[in-house]
């Protein structure tokens, strides 16, 4: 049997790097596509020369990880760098596996004819959590070679997060990219102009909310990946795109090569009871007795699913913001409302289903900024669906409550639990969500605010990229 040759490996990172051949130009199905919003955030980190690390790019299938790698390159080749001192490799193309990473930039040198040793190069791995001992192989990089700024990528962001903290302590800098925010998703459709910026209080507000409404549908449906924004033809059947390359490889694919999972069948159907179920409390207990699953075992797929980045769970705290025991409960979110249109069917402004998909869009803003200790509140007859404690106190900073009507800005009295919660944890003001007025109240000493969701998910998203705090209810992000 004839082994992989070092002349097929060498040919096979020139395809992969067609810039050495002239061009100065990445491919142009890359260089066309127009940048997301966290681009100007990554690039910085790509460029910083001054400090010896890696950049660990974290985040699903799908969301632009590679694209954003290679408008990176394409900013170095424009700033003059040579096309030579740049290499790219796609860790999971089935020729380099069992090779290393020093294996990898030896075969780059000899492909280019650098000295990566004495020479300045930039060196990207795209999807690296599919190498063995990734983690190892990448602090050593840092460690040997302080000439190769070293970037890498992977899927399954939250299993790539972890390694990176254990093994990369002051060697690796970690970046998350999100499926795509309400803001980016206008961003990327030149839409950012249905807002404008109050100079009073800094809020963003929608000029004209009917018509954000609309794109808020479509956001919930089909919003949450670049491919999507701009394809028609997926669009008609997101099912197809969503759920087949992008759900399916990571529960067919990616999760049992990178965990040994032998029950696919078992992960599946725990996976779109969870979608079907997103926003919606649900305990060990009762996925255990409705699937015949051990709890220990659907504990551990959680685990593996939040780590690939489809589903996040949120806990419980109680009617004073304390947090209990025993986690018995807790919401399960996806990641991004447009795959459950996908997995189920896709929804309309009046879907009885609607309230729990604004929820999910509502939380999804929240886990792309700074880390936000993000939990919800219940207890005998009362719910809060947000609650942030501070990290230093535990104690409430601030509450949302999520809502698709606009019942409750004409009749505040009845939002009874929202009040009960506030009083309890001595907040004097909560924000509440509605579906197209802008109003404030109080009622016994709460000021609520309300605030159409769609804004309120564009104002965070915002946010997130920018890193500014344009309302009351977003300075813990900024902090």
């Amino acid at each position: 049997m004839q082994e992989i040759s070092s002349g097929e490996i060498i040919k096979r990172i020139r395809v992969e790097n067609p810039w050495w051949e002239g061009t100065h130009n990445i491919v142009q199905g890359y260089r066309n596509l127009k940048p997301r919003a966290y681009f100007e955030r990554f690039l910085p980190l790509v460029k910083n020369l001054s400090v010896r690390r890696a950049v660990v790019l974290m985040g699903p299938r799908r969301v632009g990880k590679t694209v954003m790698i290679h408008q990176a390159i394409q900013s170095l080749l424009d700033e003059g760098i040579s096309p030579q001192a740049v290499c790219y490799f796609s860790v999971d193309h089935p020729i380099f596996n069992g090779l290393s990473l020093d294996k990898l930039l030896e075969c780059y040198g000899l492909a280019t004819g650098m000295d990566y040793r004495s020479s300045q190069i930039y060196a990207f791995f795209d999807e690296i959590q599919y190498m063995r001992e990734w983690e190892q192989y990448l602090k050593s990089l840092v460690d040997t070679y302080p000439n190769v700024k070293t970037l890498a990528s992977g899927s399954a962001a939250a299993a790539l997060r972890l390694k990176s903290e254990e093994s990369g302590a002051g060697r690796f800098t970690d970046f998350l990219l999100p499926p795509l925010t309400f803001y980016e998703y206008l961003d990327l459709l030149g839409k950012t102009g249905l807002f404008k910026l109050s100079p009073d209080d800094g809020a963003f507000t929608a000029i004209d909310i009917d018509e954000v409404n609309r794109q808020f549908i479509d956001y919930l449906n089909v919003g949450g990946y670049p491919e999507v924004v701009f394809s028609r033809e997926i669009q008609s059947d997101p099912g197809r795109f969503i759920k087949n390359d992008i759900i399916d490889k990571v529960l067919l694919r990616d999760l049992p090569s990178l965990y040994g999972i032998s029950d696919i069948q078992e992960l599946n159907s725990l996976f779109t009871t969870l979608a079907f179920n997103t926003a919606n409390e649900v305990s060990l207990e009762e996925l255990s007795k409705n699937s015949g699953v051990a709890k220990n075992t659907i504990k551990r797929y959680m685990e593996y699913l939040e780590a690939a980045f489809l589903i996040k769970l949120v806990h419980r705290v109680d009617r004073n913001a304390r947090k209990f025991r025993r986690a018995n409960f807790f919401k399960v979110y996806l990641a991004n409302p447009s795959m459950r249109a996908a997995l189920f069917a896709p929804i309309d402004a009046n879907d009885e289903r609607i309230g729990a998909l604004v929820e999910t869009a509502v939380f999804s803003q929240w886990f792309h900024g700074p880390p936000a200790v993000l939990h919800y509140a219940r207890w005998s007859g009362g719910e809060v669906d947000i609650v942030s404690l501070a990290s230093d106190t535990q104690k409430p900073s601030w509450a949302v409550e999520v809502k698709w009507s606009d019942r409750y800005c004409d009749n505040p009295g009845e939002l009874k639990s929202v009040i009960a919660f506030c009083r309890s944890t001595k907040l004097r003001d909560v924000l509440v969500t509605s579906k197209t007025k802008v109003s404030t109240s109080e009622k016994e000493g709460v000021t609520i605010e309300f605030v159409p969701a769609s804004s309120y998910c564009f104002t965070v998203g915002f946010n997130a990229i920018h890193n500014q705090s344009l309302s009351v209810h977003a300075r813990e992000q900024s902090r």
